[in-house]
């Protein structure tokens, strides 16, 4: 009897394991767009299962309390079979035909529901009729799906559709053969035949999926190419170091959350004692904020002329930027330092405040409008006598929101205790030490959001 079950038993196993790796190469890629893998693994596991469970040798090899099981096991995959073959044909499609699809694919799984239910109280097969329906129907669509260019070029995620369309009429003029040649001939196909067939669908599948991967991985290579031109663009446009100004010391750091930011910052040096201080965040992330904030310098620097009126200058670069903005919205704060009187002005739009450290920690506001809100705002300017062992901060907020695994955000608290800790630290140290305070808050988790910093010690 094993003699004679040698071949199908090899050759479901073979399906048993070309269907087991295929899941484990889903499971390793885990995207979304490998899904398909995981359907064409478990089809083929599934028919390579239910041929084995078939044979009598191996039925014979199990104990006899799971020998009792086998009957339920194959009812089973015999039902689901057809719905994880729409689910793998799911995968491939768009638009309305994806839409079919998944009637299909529901119509499926309510007839396994009522046919493995029917089975196990009943013990019959009354719906084993309507899923081979279902399986026809499925069958049909796909055969005019792949037969049509049109269609194909439609409804189908594919590059290119040969190999699929032979597999496809090879499968089906298997199916027709192995039901057509019992009543017509008295012939049974050798199960051999049935195989084959199966194989030649699966491998088509298994060969259009794999298409469909590599051109998606090949259009994210792009992507990433362009986004690391991208990057290496917006780098170049921030300012390349700090400005050198008596009687201060200062350090700027930029982490971007991906390889574009929403965030930017400027210098805008007069003389040795006279210096514009911009930093700012656009709402967003990604390509869209790293464009206006590209546009950032630029506006920036055509209205430098008011560069020392922190309200004016807002004001100005509100104006220039409310068109090319187009419903988009931008924080910002902007400090002017004047050494010679050791007098700074400062505004904001929207943006964190400014914080002064001097043996505590003071908060500075003087917020207008989001640039984007209005064309014509006002901004409010504070001025601020700078006193030996002032430390003042500009930032964005992806320095105080970020979240621990309990939710909590790293918040103005956390910062003040930074600062204390490392009150006689210079400006480039202390800005590391508080973006290592925060990569520890987040617990290795992935940054969620830009972050910008400048610190300014007053010596």
């Amino acid at each position: 009897m094993l003699r004679g079950d040698l071949l199908e038993i090899c050759m479901d196993t073979a399906f048993l394991v070309i269907g087991l790796t295929s899941c484990a190469i889903a499971f390793l890629r885990h995207r979304s767009g490998v899904r398909i893998f995981l359907w064409i693994g478990i089809w083929s596991a599934a028919y390579g299962l239910l041929h084995l469970l078939e044979v009598r040798a191996v039925e014979l090899a199990f104990p006899l309390w799971l020998r009792a099981t086998t009957p339920y096991v194959i009812t089973v995959i015999e039902y689901l079979l057809v719905v994880v073959a729409a689910c793998a044909w799911f995968e491939l499609t768009v638009g309305t035909m994806r839409r079919v699809v998944l009637w299909l694919l529901v119509a499926g799984a309510i007839t396994a529901i009522l046919g493995i239910g029917s089975f196990v109280i009943a013990g019959d097969k009354r719906f084993m009729g309507l899923n081979n329906l279902v399986a026809a129907g499925f069958l049909s669509l796909l055969l005019i799906n792949v037969s049509s260019k049109k269609l194909f070029e439609k409804y189908l995620r594919l590059p290119s559709r040969g190999f699929l369309v032979l597999g496809t009429v090879v499968f089906t003029l298997e199916a027709l053969c192995v039901n057509l040649m019992p009543p017509l001939f008295g012939l049974r196909a050798p199960i051999l035949f049935d195989h084959l067939g199966f194989l030649v669908l699966l491998v088509a599948f298994g060969y259009s999926g794999l298409k469909m991967v590599l051109t998606n991985e090949l259009r994210l290579l792009e992507i990433q190419a362009e986004l690391e031109v991208a990057r290496q663009i917006q780098t170049s446009i921030l300012p390349t170091d700090v400005p050198e100004l008596r009687g201060l010391r200062i350090s700027a750091t930029y982490r971007p959350m991906a390889s574009v930011a929403g965030d930017f910052y400027e210098f805008l040096t007069v003389d040795r004692e006279h210096a514009g201080f911009l930093i700012a965040d656009v709402c967003g992330h990604g390509v869209p904020a790293a464009l206006i904030a590209s546009m950032l310098k630029v506006a920036a620097r055509s209205v430098a002329t008011c560069a020392d009126h922190p309200g004016q200058f807002l004001a100005a670069l509100n104006r220039v930027l409310a068109e090319p903005l187009r419903g988009q919205l931008v924080s910002a704060a902007y400090l002017w330092v004047n050494m010679e009187t050791r007098q700074a002005l400062y505004s904001a739009a929207g943006h964190p405040p400014l914080l002064r450290w001097n043996h505590g920690l003071e908060r500075i506001e003087s917020n207008g409008l989001l640039f984007g809100v209005l064309t014509e705002a006002e901004y409010p300017v504070r001025q601020l006598p700078l006193c030996a062992g002032d430390r003042l901060l500009l930032y964005t907020d992806g320095v105080t929101e970020p979240e621990n695994k309990a939710g909590q955000a790293f918040g103005d608290e956390k910062l003040q205790g930074v600062l204390a800790q490392n009150g006689a630290v210079d400006p480039a140290n202390l800005s590391r030490r508080i973006m290592s305070e925060i990569q520890a808050w987040q617990c290795a988790a992935e940054a969620q959001d830009d972050m910008t910093l400048i610190v300014i010690d007053v010596v």
